[in-house]
């Protein structure tokens, strides 16, 4: 082709389809840049384009606005005709700002007399298809085009052609290449709907006969009854069953009628055996059945406090809530005056193996009453709360209902593990369904998509446990008294595992106490030196492999009877200790501090490095860091730019500063680090070194001002365990500390600071650090 057959046209792009030649469509001008090309297209004339996930294609097709007007929405449109396919060129500068390009008219050659007869076997083939689908008028059309170029493209108005075989189509420019590919697919197609209709064939035959097998067991369940034989002795089972349960009338009513069906539907169908399933499952629930409530509540004390060490204040509350239960009970009270509008469910709330779901088995051993525990976490499905609907194959009934069978009560003690790790996804959320569960106000009538009547759930007592609280859906949260268990010292976990954790190893080790003989600081070596956890579930894992480990010596004889154990053989008894970060090796020049975070894991310390970087605009934040931290650097920023004069912080030009929080697998948010973040900066742009012993946290204002947070007792204790010296807290968590333990408040130098001018006053250290320079 040569350049004189080159032509200049704007482009309209078609992202949702290919448009072929001769074909007349419909264009909604709703982006500026169709507009831009129709405005171009002076002569009417103008080139559409696929464009296929941002990229056009290299073929289109030349086209003639025919007419122009607006859909009925408002939006301006036009209709143009298809003319022929162009190869697509290089752009080019235009008279407009449309997008411009030269246009390589693609006629293509003569027909052949191969080409007409690859089309008349595609007529042949595309009239099967449009035959076998009902288009017989679209298959007469077929016969009265006589191009063979026209009739390969006419593959292209069939609506199961995928976008990718259009394009392939489009950028096609042999005709015979063309008919080849257009009847390749129309054979593919014929092949896939006699499979189809074969398939359906085959479904049909088996569904005749499931209809005549089940007439049969029908008309064969008439000749048994007739002959006295059949079901007859189920059915007068579960009526003899139903007689002895005192049951609510409309749950007696819903078996009734369910039993009436079984008895209409004949022993051999489908149907009956869904009845029987549910029948049986409704029969296995504990009706009637209720454990007596023990309310003494010296009693109930004795038990926990015989269970756990320490969490007096916990226990303090969990008695609190027998109290009531005792009161209410003695004096009568029901609910006529709202008592389960006023309900309350408690949440223990607090890092893994402080001993949440140990304390749910406490409750229910100190009311006499059964124990059930119900693991929430990780699923997504509302069926696990509510149950299936019966037309689902392989229905059953919700783990709620599952669990009072499990129990063998009506009125256990359930616990809900793992309340914060509740998802949801297409399936439903499950932590809507439990609010109906938790809600005194709507749990006596709860109601079970298997069982489909009001089960009442208001005798139950739940006890939720959860890690963290950011996670409960705030719905389900308001339905929750939160009892909070902050993790233990190294003090108390010596005397857990005294007292609970090595009289339970032994016993499951097969090993009697006179025979191990621990010296009076091994449980507390290995608490301090190989445990640094919150709770105590790895202080006894030690403690079960230095029994075992003993065990094995008096199995093979190669010790006797009592082993004794001393600090000196836990190295070679547990291996390493778990190693500790040394602070004083990390926080060792100007823009490193130490905070105190609160996670999933209880509270811990969290390094926040920062550095000046070339350039200009926001902080560069890493560390896997959610919103709240990264407002959090933002003010942290602006508030040293604004007082970091007077304390000999300047910001140098032309540096943006980087702030990392280290460990940036583990998920990192809320507002406690303001102070930490602010401080680093500080000892970074003046060149003084924040005192590695110091913990602190907090959030600042621009103002300057320490504003409260959450978490004291966990952060604290996260900072004896990691062995600082000196934790700052903001002055409005003062009564915060009375939760701490004494030992853990006489071990540390805690400061409670107003301003961020009285945390750097006891953070930073006197004169700039020389190994800095």
């Amino acid at each position: 082709m040569s350049t004189t057959d080159l032509r200049v046209l704007p482009v309209l792009p078609t992202p949702d389809g290919v448009v072929l030649p001769d074909m007349v469509i419909t264009v909604a001008l709703e982006s500026d840049e169709a507009k831009l090309a129709v405005e171009s297209a002076a002569d009417g004339e103008l080139l559409l384009v696929p464009r296929i996930d941002g990229d056009f294609t290299r073929v289109g097709v030349r086209a003639r606005v025919e007419n122009r007007g607006r859909l009925p929405n408002g939006t301006p449109a036009l209709t143009v005709r298809a003319l022929g396919r162009a190869r697509v060129g290089s752009g080019v500068i235009g008279a407009t700002a449309a997008l411009w390009v030269e246009v390589e008219p693609l006629d293509g050659r003569a027909a052949t007399e191969a080409d007409h007869e690859l089309a008349a076997e595609y007529r042949a083939a595309a009239g099967a298809l449009l035959e076998k689908v009902g288009g017989r008028r679209l298959a007469t059309a077929l016969d009265e085009i006589d191009d063979p170029g026209q009739l390969a493209d006419s593959i292209g108005y069939w609506p199961e052609l995928s976008l990718a075989r259009r394009v392939e189509l489009l950028e096609t420019v042999d005709v015979g290449d063309r008919l080849q590919l257009a009847l390749a697919w129309v054979k593919e197609t014929l092949a896939e709907l006699e499979l189809r209709d074969r398939i359906n064939k085959e479904v049909t035959d088996d569904l005749d006969k499931t209809q005549r097998e089940a007439l049969l067991r029908r008309q064969m369940a008439a000749i048994r009854s007739e002959l006295g034989d059949g079901d007859g002795d189920d059915i007068a089972g579960y009526r003899a069953r139903l007689d002895e349960l005192d049951l609510p009338e409309a749950t007696e009513t819903a078996i009734t009628k369910e039993i009436d069906r079984l008895e209409r539907s004949g022993g051999e169908s489908m149907e009956s055996s869904w009845i029987r399933t549910w029948l049986d499952t409704v029969f296995d629930l504990p009706w009637g059945v209720r454990s007596e409530e023990r309310l003494d509540l010296g009693d109930a004390r004795r038990i926990l406090d015989e269970d756990h060490t320490g969490l007096d204040e916990v226990k303090d509350r969990l008695v609190e809530h027998l109290a009531v239960r005792k009161l209410r009970t003695e004096r009568g009270l029901g609910d006529d005056d709202g008592a389960r509008r006023r309900g309350v469910i408690l949440a223990l709330v607090g890092p893994p193996g402080v001993g949440k779901t140990s304390l749910g088995e406490s409750i229910a051993r100190s009311l006499d009453r059964r124990f059930v525990r119900l693991a929430l976490g990780g699923i997504r499905d509302e069926a696990e709360i509510r149950g299936h609907r019966r037309t689902y194959v392989g229905a059953r009934p919700g783990r709620l209902v599952r669990a009072l069978a499990e129990a063998g009560s009506m009125n256990p003690v359930v616990l809900l593990d793992e309340v914060d790790k509740v998802g949801a996804d297409w399936r439903g959320d499950p932590s809507a369904a439990l609010l109906e569960v938790l809600d005194p106000a709507q749990n006596h009538s709860f109601r079970d998509h298997y069982l489909e009547f009001e089960l009442d759930l208001s005798d139950i007592v739940f006890i939720a446990t959860a890690n963290v609280l950011e996670t409960i859906p705030a719905p389900l949260l308001d339905r929750l008294e939160i009892v909070t268990l902050d993790g233990y010292t190294d003090a108390e976990k010596a005397t857990i595992a005294a007292e609970h954790l090595l009289p339970r190893v032994l016993r499951r080790n097969g090993l009697r106490p006179e025979e191990v003989s621990l010296d009076d600081d091994v449980l507390a070596t290995v608490a301090a030196e190989w445990t640094r956890e919150a709770g105590v579930r790895r202080l006894e894992r030690l403690l079960d492999r230095l029994v075992r480990k003993v065990a094995t010596r008096l199995a093979t004889g190669e010790a006797e009877a009592p082993v004794s154990v001393s600090t000196d053989d836990l190295r070679e008894l547990l291996g390493k200790p778990v190693p500790r970060d040394d602070l004083h090796d990390r926080v060792d020049r100007p823009g490193i501090a130490t905070g105190l975070a609160v996670t999933g894991a209880g509270g811990d310390v969290l390094l926040v490095e920062t550095a000046a970087v070339d350039g200009e605009g926001e902080p560069v934040l890493t560390g896997q860091l959610g919103d709240v931290m990264r407002e959090s650097a933002t003010i942290a920023r602006s508030l040293v730019a604004s007082i970091g004069e007077r304390h000999g912080a300047s910001m140098p030009d032309g540096k943006r500063v980087h702030v990392h929080f280290p460990a940036g697998a583990i998920p990192k948010d809320g507002p406690s680090a303001g102070i930490t973040m602010t401080t680093a900066l500080i000892s970074l742009f003046s060149g003084r070194r924040v005192r590695p012993d110091v913990g602190m946290t907090g959030e600042v204002t621009l103002q300057g001002r320490v504003l409260p947070i959450g978490g004291v007792k966990q952060k604290v204790l996260a900072a004896h365990r990691a062995g600082l010296r000196t934790v700052i807290l903001p002055i409005d968590n003062g009564e915060d500390l009375e939760d701490v333990p004494d030992e853990v408040r006489e071990a540390l130098d805690i400061h409670l600071a107003r301003d961020i001018d009285q945390v750097l006053a006891i953070a930073l250290e006197e004169a700039p650090a020389a190994a800095a320079a």
